[in-house]
C-alpha cells in the first residue's frame, strides 16, 4: 500500500498545535483542528456551536493574527477546518495522521490516546508532540496494532519557521512508519529529521535547555549580567542575535521551567542532573507572571516615555528590578570581529583571557562533555546532536562541530588542566590518532562514531545535493572571489554566488555572462543557486548598493549607465537562451536577485521566501530587467485571443509591487503577488532546493526545450498616468506619501506603462528597458535619493524624505 496524508487531525489548538495545522494547511492537507469544550459555558450557551468551539476558533484566530505569519498564505486557512472533542471527535476516523498536541499529563495523554484508538482507521499514524513523556507510558494498555502506528513527532516552536522535527520510534512502532512519518516530514514538510531515542526531552531540549540553565547557574555564580551573557552567547558564536535570554522570553519562562523540572524529575542517573535546577531568581520571575514576551515582561521588557520613546530594560537577577539596557563588549569579541571564518571567531573568544573569554570557556567545556556524555545515551551519533541544535536553536555550529572548530587536541588538554572530567571515549579517539569529529574526502563527509571507532560516512537524501561537497569532489568548472560554476552532473551546471549576504556586484554579473556561455558550449542547462547558510538565509539581498553610490557621488554616470545596460543584457541572455535557465530562489531575494529570478525560465523556490523588488526603498526603481519581466510575469497568461482587455486589472498591482517595494512573507504570497507563475515550483526543504531545480532543467530538456521567441509586448501606455494620478494626489492630500513618494510613483509608472505610447500599444522590450535605465540613472542625480541611500547605507534603515 502506498501511504499517503490527505487528511489531517491536530488535537489542541494551542501555539504548537495551532502551528503544526498551519503547517500542514500550507503543504495542501485538509486539517480538523480540536480542543476541549470550554468549562465555563452559561446554560444558553450548552448548544451553540459557536460557544462549545469557542477555544479552538480562538487557536485558529491566534494562527490568523500571528506575526511573522504562520500561515504559507492565508488561503490556506480554508484548509483548515475547527471542532470539538465532543461533538467532532468522531471525524477523526477519516484522518491519516492524527497528531496529539495536549497538555503534558500523562494521564490525560493516556485517555486522549483510548478514545483515539476505538475510532482510528487500521492504517491512521498517531503520533505525539510530546517534549519529554516517554512514548511507552502513553500507549500503556493500548493494542499492538496502535502501538505498531504510534510515535513520537516533537515539532520546534515556531512550527513554520524551527526546522527541527524528531522522530521518535516506539518499542514496537513498525519500521516502515517511521519511515514514512519520517520521509513525508523531510520532503513535504521541509523539516530537518532527527531520530532520537525515546528519552526524556529527547535530544534537542536535553542538550539546550541543559546549556541554559547550567550557564543561568554560572552567571549567578559568577557575578555577570544577563547582557554581559548575552554580548557572548549570541553572533559572536555563530547563535542567534536573540542570545540566550532573548530566546527565553521567546519561548516563555514557563514553559522552560516547566521542561528543566520534567527532565530533572526524570534522569536521575544523569551526572549532570543538578544543571536542571534552575536559578532561585528564574522561579521568582515564574511565580511573579515574568514569563517573557507573552507576558509583556521576562528577562527584558519595554517601557514607553510620555513622548512614546521606547526604552528598553532588563531585569538585574540580584535585585529583580529592571534597569536600563546598556550593551557590554569584551577584548574577545572584539578580537572575534577581526576574525575570517566563524570557526576562529569562536577560537578567539574562548581561547581569550579576558573576564568574558573565561565564563565562555567555562560554560562551552561543559556542554561540550555534556553533550560527549549523552552518546549512546539519548543518540547514537554526533550528527543527530549537532543537527538538533542547528535545527532546534539555530545554531551554525553543533556541540561537536564546536569541538572541531576549537580543536579537539587543544581544548582537551585545557579542559584537562582545568580540572574538567573528560569523557573516556574521546580520550580513545585521541589516543587512535583521531583529531577531528568530522572530515571531508572527495567532497563526503564523515563522522568519527564511537561505537565502531571510526569514521562513518554522513546519510543524506538521495534528494539533496550538496554544492560544498560536489567542490570538495573537484567539480567546480570555474571561480572567481564572488561565485563559481559547479558541476551538477547530467550536463547541468549551477552558478552559485558567494558573496556576504550574495549581494550581486559587477564580477557576479561579468561571471553569470560567461556560465551562461560555458553551458550554452558544455551543457544543457543552469541552475542558478547557492546554499548560504542563516536563518532565513540569502539568495541574495540585492544589488551593491554602495558601488552605485560611488559612482553618483563622482558623478560617473556614464560609466553606471554602462554598467546597467550589461546587467540588463546579462537578464535578457538568460531569458533567450538556447537552453533551460531555472533560479532557485530562498530567504532574501531582493532587489536585483528577483530581477535575475524573474527574468528565467522557471523558478523552484523555497517556501519561505521574501521576495520583492524594494529599490523604490532608497528613491529607485528596478533597472535590470525588473519592471519588464514583472510585466511580461503578470500577463503572461492572457491568451493572444483574447482582444479589448482591460489592462488596468494588471498594471495596478504590478505597480503596486514595485511603487510600494512588496515583498512577499512566502513563496505562496510571492505566487499571489505574481512573482511566481503557474509552472513555477515551491518546495519545503531547502536541503532539495538545488537537486529540484536540477530536476527541473533536465523536465525541460526532456520536454524538447526551446527559447521564448522575442516579440512585442502589449503595455498600458499613457492612460496609466491619467489613472494614478488622482490616486497619488488622494495619498499625498491625505498624508499617507510624501512629495517625493508622489514623484517616485509617477517616474515609475512612466516607465512600467511604456513610455508616450497610447493604451493598448506593442512595443519592444528594449523600449522599458531603456526607460527602465534613464530613469534609475536620472533618479540617481536626485539630492532627495541620495539622502535616502546614505541614510540605508548609514543605518540599515529607510528614510522617508
Amino acid at each position: 500500500m502506498k501511504r499517503k496524508i490527505r487528511t489531517a487531525a491536530v488535537i489542541g489548538s494551542g501555539v504548537m498545535g495551532g502551528g503544526i495545522a498551519a503547517l500542514l494547511a500550507g503543504a495542501g492537507v485538509q486539517t480538523l483542528l480540536l480542543d476541549i469544550v470550554p468549562s465555563d459555558l452559561k446554560p444558553e450557551e450548552k448548544d451553540n456551536p459557536a460557544a462549545r468551539n469557542r477555544i479552538v476558533k480562538g487557536g485558529l484566530d491566534t494562527v490568523l493574527m500571528s506575526k511573522p505569519s504562520l500561515l504559507m498564505h492565508q488561503q490556506d486557512a480554508q484548509r483548515i477546518a475547527i471542532g470539538n472533542l465532543e461533538d467532532d471527535f468522531d471525524k477523526i476516523a477519516s484522518c491519516d495522521w492524527i497528531i496529539e498536541v495536549i497538555v503534558e499529563n500523562l494521564k490525560i495523554k493516556q485517555a486522549l490516546f483510548q478514545r483515539i484508538e476505538t475510532v482510528r482507521h487500521a492504517d491512521a499514524i498517531v503520533s505525539s508532540n510530546t517534549s519529554g513523556i516517554p512514548l511507552k507510558a502513553m500507549s500503556e494498555g493500548l493494542s499492538t496494532e496502535f502501538k505498531q502506528h504510534f510515535l513520537g513527532a516533537h515539532f520546534f516552536n515556531p512550527v513554520r519557521y524551527m526546522r527541527l522535527l524528531e522522530i521518535i520510534a516506539g518499542e514496537e512502532t513498525l519500521p516502515e512508519v517511521v519511515d514514512f512519518i519520517a520521509g513525508y516530514g523531510e520532503k513535504v514538510l521541509g523539516k530537518g529529521i532527527v531520530r532520537a531515542k525515546d528519552t526524556p526531552n529527547f535530544i534537542g531540549n536535553r542538550i539546550g535547555v541543559q546549556g541554559m540553565i547550567q550557564t543561568m547557574q554560572m552567571m549567578v555564580e559568577e557575578n555577570f549580567s544577563i547582557p554581559e551573557v548575552d554580548a557572548l552567547f549570541g553572533e559572536p558564536l555563530g547563535r542567534p542575535k536573540t542570545a540566550m535570554f532573548k530566546t527565553c522570553d521567546l519561548v516563555g519562562l514557563d514553559t522552560m521551567g516547566h521542561v528543566a523540572r520534567n527532565t530533572y524529575n526524570l534522569v536521575e542517573n544523569d551526572e549532570a542532573r543538578d544543571t536542571f535546577v534552575m536559578p532561585e531568581f528564574i522561579e521568582k520571575m515564574i511565580s511573579q507572571k515574568l514569563l517573557g514576551n507573552k507576558t509583556k515582561a521576562g528577562f527584558y521588557k519595554k517601557d514607553l516615555t510620555p513622548e512614546w520613546k521606547v526604552l528598553r530594560k532588563v531585569i538585574n537577577h540580584t535585585t529583580l528590578e529592571y534597569e536600563d539596557l546598556e550593551r557590554p563588549t569584551f577584548p574577545c569579541i572584539q578580537a572575534g570581529k577581526k576574525a575570517s571564518s566563524l570557526a576562529d571567531k569562536i577560537k578567539a573568544i574562548v581561547y581569550g583571557e579576558d573576564r568574558g573569554a573565561l565564563f565562555a570557556w567555562k560554560v562551552i567545556a561543559n556542554g561540550l562533555i555534556y553533550a560527549a556524555n549523552r552518546i549512546p545515551e539519548i543518540s547514537d551519533t554526533v550528527v543527530e546532536i549537532d543537527n538538533a541544535m542547528k535545527w532546534g536553536y539555530n545554531f551554525t555550529f553543533g556541540p561537536f562541530e564546536t569541538w572541531d572548530a576549537i580543536g579537539i587536541q587543544k581544548s582537551v588538554e585545557r579542559m584537562e588542566a582545568d580540572g574538567f572530567d573528560v569523557p573516556a571515549k574521546i580520550k580513545t579517539m585521541l589516543a587512535s590518532g583521531n583529531t577531528s569529529f568530522y572530515k571531508s574526502e572527495n567532497g563526503v563527509t564523515s563522522y568519527y562514531d564511537f561505537a565502531s571507532e571510526s569514521y562513518q560516512k554522513v546519510a543524506v537524501s538521495p534528494e539533496s545535493i550538496s554544492l560544498a561537497g560536489l567542490k570538495g569532489a573537484g567539480k567546480e568548472i570555474k571561480r572567481c572571489d564572488s561565485a563559481s560554476l559547479i558541476d551538477l552532473g547530467d550536463d547541468v551546471f549551477c552558478c552559485e554566488f558567494h558573496t556576504k549576504m550574495n549581494i550581486l556586484n559587477k564580477e557576479i554579473l561579468e561571471f553569470m555572462d560567461e556560465a551562461l556561455d560555458y553551458t550554452d558550449a558544455n551543457g544543457a542547462g543552469l541552475v542558478i543557486g547557492n546554499q548560504a547558510g542563516g536563518v532565513p538565509g540569502a539568495f541574495s539581498a540585492g544589488a551593491n548598493l554602495k558601488f552605485m553610490a560611488e559612482l553618483a557621488l563622482k558623478g560617473e554616470f556614464e560609466k553606471m549607465d554602462t554598467f546597467i545596460a550589461g546587467g540588463q543584457a546579462g537578464v535578457q541572455k538568460a531569458k533567450y537562451s538556447p537552453f533551460p535557465v531555472v533560479a532557485a530562489p530562498f530567504g532574501l531575494a531582493l532587489g536585483g536577485a528577483c530581477e535575475i529570478c524573474l527574468a528565467v525560465d522557471r523558478i523552484v523556490a523555497l517556501g519561505d521566501l521574501y521576495m520583492g523588488l524594494v529599490e523604490v526603498g532608497v528613491g529607485l526603481l528596478p533597472a535590470g530587467g525588473g519592471c519588464l519581466n514583472l510585466w511580461k510575469k503578470m500577463t503572461a497568461t492572457i491568451p493572444p485571443a483574447v482582444t479589448g482587455l482591460d489592462l488596468a486589472k494588471y498594471f495596478i498591482p504590478t505597480f503596486m509591487n514595485i511603487a510600494m517595494a512588496k515583498v512577499s512573507t512566502s513563496a505562496a504570497d510571492a505566487r499571489a503577488n505574481g512573482f511566481l507563475g503557474p509552472l513555477d515550483r515551491i518546495i519545503f526543504n531547502r536541503d532539495n532546493l538545488i537537486g529540484e531545480a536540477k530536476k527541473e532543467v533536465l523536465k525541460m530538456v526532456d520536454e524538447g526545450y526551446a527559447p521564448p521567441l522575442r516579440k512585442p509586448i502589449k503595455v498600458f501606455g499613457e492612460s496609466a498616468r491619467g489613472m494614478l494620478n488622482a490616486e497619488i494626489a488622494n495619498l499625498l492630500s491625505g498624508g499617507f506619501i510624501s512629495e517625493y513618494d508622489a514623484y517616485l510613483a509617477r517616474r515609475i509608472a512612466y516607465a512600467l506603462s511604456g513610455g508616450e505610447v497610447a493604451a493598448n500599444s506593442r512595443i519592444d522590450e528594449e523600449v522599458i528597458l531603456t526607460l527602465e535605465r534613464k530613469t534609475f540613472i536620472d533618479l540617481w542625480k536626485q539630492e532627495k535619493t541620495q539622502a535616502r541611500v546614505e541614510h540605508t547605507l548609514k543605518t540599515g534603515k529607510p528614510l522617508r524624505n
